[in-house]
């Protein structure tokens, strides 16, 4: 019988999975990772926040990153019309990173897997996992390749970092509906030959075309640049037609981008993704972790997908190096509590986005610098600081701020 045992698996090559299995390979914890397909590969969330930084620093991966020339991220544009709100990240509430990168996915992600194999850990693609049997904290998982071959892995403990694959939570019948509204996306990658230059050309722009309705524009330092519409599910699928068609008859809506993203290349046909909202029952159980957006996924107007993994991949591993050595853990309050907490912010922030409420704090002016440097935390992935009063009172501020405006008050009064 084909069989291996391990002290953790790690099921998910992304970035999740490979910071995760990074920290556990620099704490010598015996670690594997299985990957459903072979990388490199196009996965979405090419742009990043600043807090990952922090730790792609700490498990050791910063450097490779760094060599790879990707395009710097130092804020975002947010457009409304005639209307501009600019954030910049070294204007920020919070101590922390500056900058960041927006990336093209597959080729980042296809560094950190190769990075996290330097540090002796072993990856396994194009192995899908089709079964998992747990006996406590000790499980058997069933691994099927490419061949169809049947293979089979014993590990003290599992973290599920497999992102939109969903592979514990599809088992183990976790799933559950999101409690955010029903969107969809539909997005491709252009070669951006009308390209501006200087930084109006490479600046990451949201471009809000309707209340619910929004067009990403995120440029790559290859000369490519990511494009997309987000919208309600009824309103991505009342465009009809090829993908193509119905990308383009949106761009329409764009006054900034649709002359410079008429009729240009694309490296593929535009994909979609159907209510890409996601939640699960629990987060962890007796032998696993669940981290990122194996667990949740609210929506991508924040940029959040990627830091919310790594800080997720990062915390489950640290934790599971504990337990493996022998620690008594209350994930409850050592993971659970703090990943309830980022979702909860992160997503009071989506639905005030959406409620228009948010928008309103955007493009108000004049501007207050005070709001706009503790939101600019949240928009850099410091959504944790419990010193930062837009987090510490997320469910309720943002309203009352929306408020104050819609009454006429001035950006001294807010």
């Amino acid at each position: 019988m084909n069989e291996e045992s391990v002290d953790v698996l790690v099921i998910g090559a992304g970035p999740s999975g490979c910071v995760s299995a990074s920290y556990l390979a620099n704490n010598n914890i015996n670690v594997k990772i299985i990957e459903k397909v072979k990388f490199p590969r196009y996965v979405i969330g090419e742009s990043l926040l600043p807090r990952c930084m922090d730790h792609f620093d700490e498990v050791g991966l910063l450097d490779a990153l760094k060599e790879q020339n990707y395009e710097i991220k130092r804020g975002a544009r947010f457009l409304r019309g005639d209307e501009v709100c600019n954030f910049d990240f070294s204007k920020k509430f919070t101590d922390g990173w500056d900058w960041t990168w927006q990336v093209p996915r597959a080729h980042f992600d296809n560094v950190l897997a190769e990075e996290t194999k330097k540090k002796g850990v072993e990856i396994d693609f194009e192995n899908e996992v089709i079964a998992v049997e747990f006996d406590g904290s000790n499980s058997k998982t069933t691994i099927r390749d490419i061949d169809g071959n049947i293979k089979y892995i014993n590990a003290k403990y599992i973290i599920d970092a497999s992102g939109y694959g969903r592979v514990l939570p599809g088992l183990l019948d976790l799933k559950k509906p999101s409690a955010l509204p029903k969107h969809s996306s539909i997005f491709t990658i252009a070669k951006d030959i009308n390209r501006p230059e200087g930084e109006e050309g490479t600046l990451i722009t949201f471009d809000v075309v309707d209340l619910e309705v929004w067009l990403w524009v995120i440029p790559f330092s290859d000369g490519t640049t990511s494009i997309g519409f987000v919208g309600p599910t009824e309103f991505i699928n009342s465009h009809k037609g090829s993908s193509t068609e119905m990308l383009e008859e949106m761009l329409n809506m764009s006054d900034f981008f649709k002359e410079r993203f008429k009729g240009v290349p694309h490296l593929f046909e535009p994909k979609i993704i159907q209510n890409f909202s996601t939640a699960v029952k629990q987060i962890y159980g007796d032998g696993y972790i669940i981290t990122g957006n194996s667990g949740e996924f609210l929506d991508p107007i924040f940029s959040s997908g990627v830091t919310f993994a790594t800080e997720t991949g990062l915390l489950a591993a640290k934790l599971v190096t504990r337990i493996i050595k022998g620690e008594e853990i209350d994930l409850d309050k050592e993971y659970v509590k703090p990943v309830q907490f980022g979702v909860d912010v992160f997503t009071s922030y989506v639905n005030e986005w959406y409620s228009g409420n948010l928008q309103k704090l955007f493009f108000h002016k004049p501007e207050n610098p005070d709001i706009k440097e503790k939101i600019c935390s949240i928009l850099a992935g410091y959504v944790w600081d419990q010193t930062n009063p837009f987090i510490t009172k997320h469910n309720r501020l943002v309203k009352s701020v929306a408020h104050l405006i819609d009454m006429g008050k001035e950006a001294k009064d807010l």
